[in-house]
Parts: C-alpha cells; sequence; structure tokens
C-alpha cells in the first residue's frame, strides 16, 4: 500500500469535498441521541435568507463509499433548487452508533432524527440502492414530514430468491464478498456488478488503495448492516403502499437489482 500522502483516493476525495463545498454545503457532525453521531454535509449555520425559503431535500447514499464519493455529481446542480442535506448512514464515513440495531429501520429512524434536531419539518428524500431502502422506511416513519420519494436503483422488494440470484451473477459465495471488497481483484468485482465502468486498466496499487480508503473502517458493523437488513430474507416481498409521490430511477442494465424489479415494483 502507498503511503498516504501519495495516496490517490485521498487526493480524489479531497478534490469531492471541494464539490460540496462549491455547492454551499459545510461538513457538520451532530449527535441525535445517547449512542448515534451523524456527520452530514448541509447548509452553514448562517445561511443566507434565500437558501431557507428553498425546500428541503435529503441525499441517501448506498452501501460502499460515503456520502462525498457518491453523490458529488449531484449536489452543485440540486444545489440551485434545493436546500440540501447529505448524511453518511451510520457506520459509513463519519457516522457511527454505540447501539446494536443494524436494520434498515434503524437507518431510517436516525436519519429521522438528524432532520428533527436540525429543525426540518418537512423534506423530500432520494436514496439510491441501500439509501432507497432507508427513504422507503422514512416515508412509512414519517409521512406528516416526508413529501417525495425518489428510489433509485433501489429494490425495497427484493425477494430471497433475487438475492440468490444476484450471488449466482456476481459468482461468488455472499453478498459481503461483493459490497465489501477487500483487494483489487475483490474491487473489480464489484464494480463489474454495480457499475458500467470497468477497472480492468487500473494497477492493483491503486485499487487496493481505493479498497483502504473506502472499505476499511467499520468492515465488521457494515457486515452486520447486511446481515440485519429485512429486505431480501423472505420469498415474498414486504412491501406496501406509501402516501407520498414516488419517482423511481433505473439503471437499464442493472445487475444487482435487475430492470424487471423496477417494473413489478411501479405495480
Amino acid at each position: 500500500m502507498a503511503p498516504s500522502f501519495l495516496s490517490v483516493a485521498k487526493f480524489i476525495e479531497a478534490l469531492l469535498r471541494r464539490r460540496f463545498s462549491s455547492a454551499g454545503l459545510s461538513l457538520q457532525t451532530l449527535s441525535i441521541d445517547s449512542e448515534t453521531t451523524i456527520q452530514f454535509w448541509g447548509p452553514p449555520p448562517s445561511s443566507t435568507s434565500e437558501n431557507t425559503q428553498k425546500p428541503s431535500l435529503l441525499l441517501l447514499h448506498g452501501f460502499g463509499p460515503s456520502a462525498v464519493w457518491q453523490w458529488s455529481h449531484q449536489v452543485k446542480p440540486l444545489s440551485h433548487f434545493f436546500r440540501l442535506y447529505v448524511p453518511d448512514l451510520v457506520f459509513f464515513g463519519g457516522s457511527s452508533s454505540s447501539g446494536e440495531n443494524r436494520s434498515e429501520m434503524f437507518q431510517a429512524l436516525c436519519m429521522g432524527k438528524l432532520m428533527e434536531k436540525l429543525e426540518v419539518e418537512r423534506f423530500s428524500v432520494i436514496g439510491t440502492s441501500y439509501g432507497g431502502f432507508v427513504a422507503y422506511n422514512m416515508a412509512k416513519m414519517f409521512p406528516e414530514k416526508v413529501e417525495k420519494v425518489v428510489l433509485a436503483s433501489s429494490g425495497v422488494n427484493m425477494r430471497r430468491s433475487d438475492n440468490e440470484a444476484f450471488i449466482a451473477r456476481a459468482k461468488c459465495r455472499g453478498i459481503k464478498e461483493v459490497m465489501l471488497p477487500a483487494s483489487a481483484t475483490d474491487l473489480r468485482r464489484t464494480s463489474g456488478m454495480v457499475s458500467s465502468k470497468r477497472l480492468d486498466y487500473v494497477p492493483d496499487f491503486v485499487l487496493n488503495d481505493f479498497c483502504q480508503k473506502m472499505y476499511s473502517e467499520k468492515r465488521e458493523e457494515k457486515a452486520e448492516l447486511l446481515e440485519g437488513l429485512s429486505i431480501g430474507k423472505d420469498d415474498k416481498t414486504n412491501v406496501s403502499p406509501i402516501q407520498q409521490d414516488v419517482m423511481l430511477i433505473w439503471g437499464e442494465q442493472d445487475q444487482v437489482f435487475p430492470l424487471k424489479m423496477a417494473h413489478d415494483l411501479k405495480e
């Protein structure tokens, strides 16, 4: 592994943070209760009156790197129209908890507490992949607060058979091998499943650097999050209608949640 001062991943993360700052967001940390601390990007405490008049929008990242890696392309254009809140979910990035709950419902409850602490009374939420699981549960838990929901490539209707099919497509023994890569070889497989970008020509030392930066911290807790999922454990879907308007956005070649799941979810 390269010395920290030669880390490509750290250099890129610094550039991504500048994108968030240029969108008018500041990095903050807030204890939402006695056990849980959330790190998030949000409006500075001294926001202008123009910004406070914009509708609030919560962005929830997927399973993998922290929020700054997953929303860097979206924050600038969205900031023109929304007052943005972009947290690291619990056990990702700078967010942590001493509690034992590892379910997606727990994540939803924590995000609800965050918005309450920030005195945001009404907001819409966009969740991608795992973040969509959290967004869906937030809509169910806080119908009086969540206005609209966007689920991006998020199979909240996943069944046990869908989970097994994904593992077969990935040619691995379990979902942890894909979602928690530990080597350059693992990261190439993960990228091939979750992205259209191929990493075949990226040197191993660069990919190992990314693994160290993005996947080495809180690995045990993240593995427990995968075990703690309620979605995908049964042969039937556990989806029930929610009262909010919902937009579905899906990748046509999505290998984690195939497009058919989007059509089934729409129904």
